[in-house]
């Protein structure tokens, strides 16, 4: 090792303890406002069906009308890659994991729908639907005919639909739990949010529920909707979505960027109504930036566009909404909305490509990052845990497979998970 140095200090140990003691409200608010990743898997898409069209079959029925989409307009692999401009070598792979996952798993998030795309009703015909909708739910993960995730967009917290959304809320959730609780992946969505003191009286309502279930504290989590422009933008020129991140105690688990309600509030055209439009990009990276670090994920929003009718038509909406996805999940934002059984097709589609074309890459550059080899790029531990994550993502969406990933990294999952949430899990060391 050669000579030992002589080590030399002037502070006394007084000085760092109490530089430590005056940061420490500060190292507790930040452990409060920014605990990282939850580390539990985002689905890549959710679908919206309305309360009184959801059935115990839904799910299945996406699956087989995406599966029909691509029998009749796209029944090989070549097809779908000329169509969507996959390269070559991916095209198969690509291609038969959309399948088996349209037959496995067809849809990953879905949201059984009382706002919009339900409308205005009885209030005894909405009860009898979100009774309904809660009994559908449970038997569904009893018989494990479940998406991973499902749940309920009530109506907002505006003074003209609140208490038939606090109802609706009331009755879905007591509906689980009379007919066995409420499952892990209940998801609950809090449309056109536009004060942070709105989230603040949901958070109310859930307390309440909660306490009159004997609940934990802090069980029912929820997605906060971005649709006006004030939900971006205060009127003193604050961000107002960090407002509502804390005004959710911890409860929020994703921003979801409505697409046409956020374009119509800031007056663009209808026929400029997309998720890539300037407005939209604005809004999602201020979404982007106060969610980071706070285990809040962000959601893109949806493309109204269907792929129904002629050949021609289904194609030319099948590259739309696979561009979309691309340039959303080249974005970092890994999640979107699907509102037709023919998007399924193009959505995993996109996603598969995105992650099948930087595996052997990823993998290589983190392989290394381990056996600290040099290469020609020269990777800090946040590229490694941003290459783990990456991966991790690819193998909960089903893109990748876990044998294909543990050949190239050498790494199990619980290891690349290890990377890719460092403050949630055990940080390894890279070592040679």
């Amino acid at each position: 090792m050669g000579q030992q140095e002589k080590v030399a200090t002037s502070l006394a140990g007084a000085v760092s303890e109490g530089i430590s003691a005056s940061l420490a409200p500060v190292d507790a608010e930040l452990a409060r406002r920014y605990p990282g990743d939850p580390g539990t898997r985002q689905p890549v898409h959710t679908v919206y069906v309305p309360g009184d069209a959801f059935t115990p079959d839904t799910i299945r029925t996406w699956g087989d009308q995406a599966l029909a989409a691509l029998d009749e307009h796209a029944p090989d692999a070549a097809t779908l890659a000329r169509v969507l401009d996959i390269p070559e070598a991916l095209a198969d792979p690509v291609y038969e994991r959309v399948r088996a996952k349209l037959h496995s798993e067809p849809v990953e998030d879905l949201r059984i729908d009382f706002e919009d795309g339900y409308g205005a009703r009885s209030d005894a015909e909405e009860d009898q639907a979100a009774a309904r909708a809660a009994r559908l739910v449970r038997e569904a993960y009893a018989g494990g005919d479940n998406a991973p995730y499902m749940g309920i967009r009530m109506k907002c917290m505006e003074a003209n639909v609140r208490d038939r959304g606090i109802r609706t809320t009331d009755i879905f959730l007591s509906g689980l739990m009379e007919h066995g609780g409420l499952p892990e992946g209940l998801v609950l969505t809090l449309p056109k949010v536009t004060y942070a003191e709105q989230v603040t009286a949901f958070v109310e309502l859930l307390e309440a529920f909660e306490a009159a279930r004997g609940l934990p504290s802090g069980r029912i989590g929820f997605e906060i909707q971005i649709e006006t422009s004030q939900s971006i933008l205060a009127s003193d020129g604050t961000a107002t979505v960090a407002r509502m991140i804390e005004a959710s105690k911890g409860r929020a688990t994703g921003l979801h960027y409505g697409t046409f309600d956020y374009s119509a509030c800031v007056g663009v055209s209808a026929a400029y109504q997309s998720s890539d439009h300037p407005a939209a990009d604005h809004a999602k990276a201020i979404m982007q930036v106060a969610a980071a670090g706070t285990g809040v994920r962000v959601s893109d929003g949806s493309t109204n566009v269907l792929p129904i009718g002629s050949t021609e038509h289904v194609h030319e909406a099948w590259k739309l909404h696979y561009g979309l996805t691309r340039r959303a999940l080249a974005r970092a934002y890994y999640q979107g909305w699907d509102m037709h059984p023919g998007h399924l097709p193009t959505r995993y589609a996109a996603v598969f490509t995105f992650y099948r074309e930087g595996l052997e890459a990823a993998a290589a550059r983190l392989k290394a990052y381990v056996a600290k080899i040099e290469g020609d790029v020269m990777d800090e531990p946040a590229t490694a845990k941003a290459l783990a994550g990456y991966l991790v993502r690819g193998l909960d969406c089903g893109a990748v497979g876990t044998d294909e990933v543990t050949a190239l990294t050498g790494l199990t999952r619980a290891e690349l998970d290890a990377f890719a949430i460092p403050r949630r899990s055990a940080t390894l060391t890279a070592t040679a």
